[in-house]
């Protein structure tokens, strides 16, 4: 789930590379110097004897409930239904929080884009030619059942991760050669060269299995047995597809650390699964659930009427996002025929009326997306600078022209949901895709009938492909949309058996490694990537290795806008919209940071939000108790 980079760290330390078996025998003082932290680039806010994060509440009393519904997911894991606690494999549908569970070797911090800090590890030594990171593994760590977490557990988790884990953590994994434990306190994770930058957070931040609970387990299987932790929750009260309780560890030995003061304060946390978004919000107004953040523009301007609301047992707070928004939209599989050429791929474009859904349907909420960098310093605007154009000049007559110029902007309409002249346009692009009409359909050059079908798992979407597909079919394209559960939807998109499908390309601030699972050829041919639309060209995979490979933050802004122009220019998706708060509703017995930290606002930004971060207040339960019973 998080997205995480890197280039040097600081205070490196000086001598040359060592080997593993160099190491065994080597003192520390022969090798690099140990460091608390992380970063991509080298930054770090907090010093090594910092006490907790500053954005935290260290006086957060502990106890309470919160209960939420799923508004983020990673790997198997759905929206709306679960049947397994193994939530790193391809298999099954994982459960939400499983991420509770477990501990890794750093965690992050809310208030830096990339850093991490020591966790179960409390410190790192990194080889000069940063192709070895050695970790020294905190004695007090443990699992849930007492036993002693050591550098054997991390060495066998990351590689099981590499050679089993879901195909996009296998992805990017690529450059990780393997991980090897010296002893019970010293696991030393190697990489190959010319790894991407943010490859060693990515593994810094993945799960800690143990390995004598998996000598007699399969570790690639779906299962309902709780897997064996050492996180602050462990696995408490579930029923398969309904719901999943979490409950705190009260004596966790990682309560204590820097990265943990006033976190993990809520006594139990609780993820309720709803088939149907509108059902999802009937039983928030009911107090089935706690919180929830409001996605639905409609709901939000609409329905946030209910009798809690007006006498204030619920309140509702918008908080900007300052964070990358990413890109959602529709992606055309370009591994079927008939979305191969970029004029049939561009007339889709000008089939789809944002204006018009915007103020019809969303109440004006949204802004155009226009890059999968959206809301971020990395979006290509106007002509290319001469860095830009550096990187872009070996692909000059592999690319569109397009890319040497201002970059594709999605077309804006009158409003009217069927904009003539960008009907027109559409016309004029299918003409020249050579797709004849004829008696009111859309031929294909093979002679079939052009035919479109939308898939979704969300019935909450069907009203915003209405206008769409009657613009298509006024095209003469047999355009439809087809809902289906969210079990089947899972397999058929990530088996790329779909004509187009949504999806959101999620970038952290620093983007590295996961740029391969959005727009590299070799994602565009692993099932389970997120390169829904097959994106794949010679440009996109250099350009995806610049700036993977990026010694600076403006290096990989100029690679990332480079990025940006060759995809834009393929016309690969039609982008949908962003927005740039976060609105959230609760009902009033929870309270948080007064300074939500810029990158950890909520869990559907970066996984370390409103769990993590809000405490139960017992006196503003007591009220809300009090006004029930009047």
């Amino acid at each position: 789930m998080a997205q995480l980079s890197r280039r040097h760290v600081l205070a490196l330390g000086v001598g040359g590379a060592l080997s593993v078996a160099s190491r065994r025998g080597a003192a520390a003082s022969e090798g690099p110097a140990e460091v608390h932290g992380i970063s991509a680039f080298g930054d770090l806010k907090y010093p090594a004897d910092f006490h907790h994060f500053d954005y935290v509440n260290l006086d957060a009393p502990k106890g309470g409930a919160f209960s939420l519904i799923p508004s983020v997911r990673a790997y198997n894991q759905s929206y709306f239904t679960f049947n397994s606690l193994n939530a790193f494999v391809l298999k099954g549908e994982g459960a939400q929080g499983m991420d509770l569970t477990f501990v890794s070797l750093m965690a992050r911090a809310g208030d830096e884009p990339d850093a991490m800090y020591g966790f179960a590890a409390k410190s790192v030594q990194i080889s000069p030619d940063k192709l070895s990171y050695r970790y020294t593994v905190r004695p007090e760590a443990k699992f849930h059942d007492g036993t002693k977490l050591t550098a054997h557990d991390v060495a066998f988790s990351i590689n099981a991760l590499k050679e089993k884990g879901h195909p996009l953590i296998q992805l990017q994994m690529r450059d990780v050669k393997g991980a090897e434990a010296l002893d019970d306190a010293t696991v030393v994770v190697t990489f190959a060269e010319k790894r991407a930058r943010d490859v060693p957070l990515y593994v810094a931040g993945l799960p800690i299995f143990s390995k004598a609970y998996y000598a007699t387990r399969s570790f690639e299987e779906t299962t309902t047995d709780t897997p064996l932790g050492s996180g602050p929750y462990k696995v408490g009260k579930f029923e398969i597809n309904r719901f999943i309780e979490f409950e705190r560890v009260k004596d966790w030995w990682g309560a204590d650390l820097p990265v943990c003061r006033g976190s993990n304060n809520f006594d139990v946390i609780r993820y309720e699964f709803y088939r149907d978004r509108d059902v999802a919000f009937e039983g928030f107004t009911g107090k089935n659930y706690l919180y929830r953040e409001e996605f639905t523009s409609r709901i939000w301007a609409t329905r946030y009427d209910f009798p809690a609301i007006k006498d204030g047992r619920v309140k509702r707070e918008e908080v900007p996002d300052q964070t990358p928004s990413g890109g959602q939209g529709w992606f055309l599989n370009t591994r079927r025929d008939k979305f191969k050429d970029a004029k049939v791929r561009e007339a889709i474009n000008y089939a789809f009326d944002f204006e018009w859904t915007n103020k019809t349907i969303m109440y004006g909420a949204y802004a155009r997306t226009r890059s999968p960098f959206q809301n971020s310093n990395l979006v290509a605007e106007g002509l290319p600078s001469p860095e830009e154009l550096k990187l872009l000049e070996p692909f000059r007559g592999q690319v569109p022209d397009e890319v040497f110029g201002e970059p594709f902007v999605p077309p804006v309409s009158d409003g009217s949901g069927q904009d003539r002249a960008l009907l027109r346009k559409a016309q004029q692009l299918l003409q020249e895709a050579q797709l004849p009409i004829k008696d009111g359909k859309r031929f294909l050059p093979n002679g079939e009938v052009f035919k479109i079908e939308f898939l979704t798992d969300e019935a909450s979407f069907q009203p915003h492909h209405a206008s769409f597909l009657k613009n298509l079919n006024m095209l003469g394209i047999d355009a439809n949309l087809r809902l289906i559960d969210a079990v089947q939807y899972r397999t058929r998109v990530e088996a790329f058996d779909f004509d187009v499908a949504i999806n959101r390309l999620t970038m952290s601030a620093t983007p590295g490694d996961s740029l391969r699972t959005y727009f590299t050829s070799q994602a565009a041919a692993t099932k389970g990537s997120y390169n829904l639309a097959g994106a794949s060209s010679p440009a996109l995979d250099a350009l995806v290795e610049k700036a993977m490979a990026a010694e600076t933050r403006n290096e990989l802004t100029i690679a990332c806008r480079a990025l940006d122009r060759v995809f834009r220019a393929g016309r690969y998706w039609v982008p949908q919209w962003y927005n740039k708060t976060h609105r959230l509703a609760y009902w009033d017995q929870f309270d948080h940071p007064a300074n939500l930290p810029r990158y950890a606002i909520s869990d559907y930004a970066s996984g370390v939000g409103e769990r993590t971060l809000w405490w139960y207040d017992r006196a503003k339960a007591a009220k809300l108790e009090q006004a029930k019973s009047q």
